[in-house]
């Protein structure tokens, strides 16, 4: 195989200062004991763009159970499918990882394939270069030696990372059949750092998005979570509408029958999500998973009325559809799904605005959001300005204003007729 490539501290300007010294003393430690190691991955990547790296990670030739034994009680071995040392560093966690190969899995046991071809078990070990080539992207297999401060670059990296391009390495259509994961994580950094999709990258997404669906729904989940809760999550909406992967994830929120704000609020929704990680504030996966599902809520609840049922009985047959006879795609834990229901619940009791009911609702732990989604659900285009402003001014008002109010009610807002739904994008592929 060809040299690395050997990029001086000259031409990539990463200083010893930038990197967390925990880090820099697990991998003094690995090398002492006569292992190698090296720092990897994205954080490499995230320095040379200038960026904060979230996380370092370390890749190493020593074994799980030898890198439990070196840092003893520091460490804890975690994972089946890919066994991982987590080493602990104060209140941070170090992922240290030791140094895997493209072997053929019949030439090992502990490396096992599905028959068309997703790899169920990645255990088998190598060195350095062939860790390289078995990573995801170019972008993401650059490995940094603290020693001489080199960034050593097999696959191209360092050049794709300055001409803006992700890029996978090896064979795409072979890759994401190994792990159709990667299809998101493609669009994920593509958003998340502003890159192109190399071309040979992105033509086999559109083919190989049905891969998706023998994808665990808990991973699904996880790796939605990434795409939305990153702080690039319109970016990344746009990009999973661009290579027909939103359907895989959320197959029950693309239907032609869903009215244009339902599909408004989801625009909505990821903007806003953005706009609250901008700004340092908290966000929750129940609010966006509401927004996310939203639409065949909606849509179911409106069968039921037109089938004679009350609003608020219409919207809990609904809601208990939604939530007990989930379709298939990312799969909401219950920990997020009780919360999501009660937002939207919240929603039919918001409209009731006599008597008790409305101090009771400000006293509710989940008043807040289900007023956040309520402005939302407004601002996507549901007639809910007055009910908006109502309760805008209900918890800021005297004792005696809420009383004018509570005396001065107007009808609530009747039945609305169907409207053609928001067209997608056109599918585009992104040139270098």
């Amino acid at each position: 195989m060809p040299d690395p490539a050997i990029i001086p501290p000259d031409r990539h300007r990463i200083t010893q200062d930038q990197i967390d010294p925990e880090v820099i003393g697990i991998i003094a430690e690995l090398r002492d004991a006569g292992y190698e190691a090296y720092l990897v991955g994205g954080s490499i990547r995230d320095l040379l763009q200038n960026a904060i790296p979230k996380d370092f990670d370390v890749a190493t030739s020593a074994l799980p159970d030898e890198v439990k034994l070196l840092f003893k009680r520091r460490c804890r071995l975690i994972g089946r499918r890919f066994r991982l040392a987590h080493v602990y560093a104060g209140r941070d966690i170090i992922e240290v990882a030791t140094f895997r190969a493209q072997t053929p899995p019949e030439e090992d046991n502990d490396r096992s394939l599905s028959s068309g071809g997703r790899i169920l078990r990645d255990n088998v070990y190598g060195d350095r270069h062939e860790d390289a080539l078995r990573r995801d992207f170019t972008a993401n297999a650059l490995y940094y030696d603290p020693e001489t401060e080199n960034i050593i670059d097999d696959v191209g990296g360092f050049q794709d990372i300055q001409a803006n391009l992700l890029r996978l390495i090896g064979d795409p259509a072979a890759r994401y059949r190994e792990d159709p994961v990667r299809m998101l994580r493609a669009v994920r950094f593509a958003a998340k750092l502003g890159f192109n999709i190399d071309p040979d990258t992105a033509n086999p997404i559109y083919e190989l998005a049905p891969l998706l669906r023998e994808v665990p729904p808990a991973r699904l989940f996880d790796e939605s979570l990434k795409l939305f809760l990153s702080g690039h999550a319109e970016a990344s909406d746009e990009l999973l509408c661009d290579y027909d992967l939103f359907h895989y994830l959320f197959p029950y929120a693309t239907s032609e029958e869903f009215q244009p704000e339902e599909s408004m609020l989801l625009d909505l929704a990821f903007r806003n999500t953005d706009e609250r990680i901008a700004a340092g504030k908290p966000v929750t996966p129940a609010f966006l998973f509401a927004a996310i599902q939203w639409g065949p809520v909606h849509h179911a609840m409106e069968k039921h009325l037109e089938a004679g049922k009350s609003p608020q009985e219409s919207l809990l047959l609904a809601q208990e559809q939604q939530i007990t006879n989930p379709a298939e795609g990312a799969a909401l834990p219950k920990r997020f799904g009780i919360p999501m229901r009660e937002i939207w619940s919240l929603q039919w009791r918001l409209h009731q605005r006599q008597g008790q009911r409305p101090y009771r609702l400000l006293s509710h732990p989940r008043f807040r959001a289900a007023y956040d989604f309520l402005l939302l659900r407004n601002e996507a285009g549901e007639p809910l300005q007055e009910l908006c402003d109502w309760w805008t001014e209900f918890q800021e008002a005297s004792d005696e204003r809420r009383q004018q109010m509570q005396q001065g009610l107007p009808p609530a807002p009747g039945r609305r007729k169907r409207k053609p739904r928001r067209k997608k994008a056109t599918p585009q592929i992104s040139e270098q």
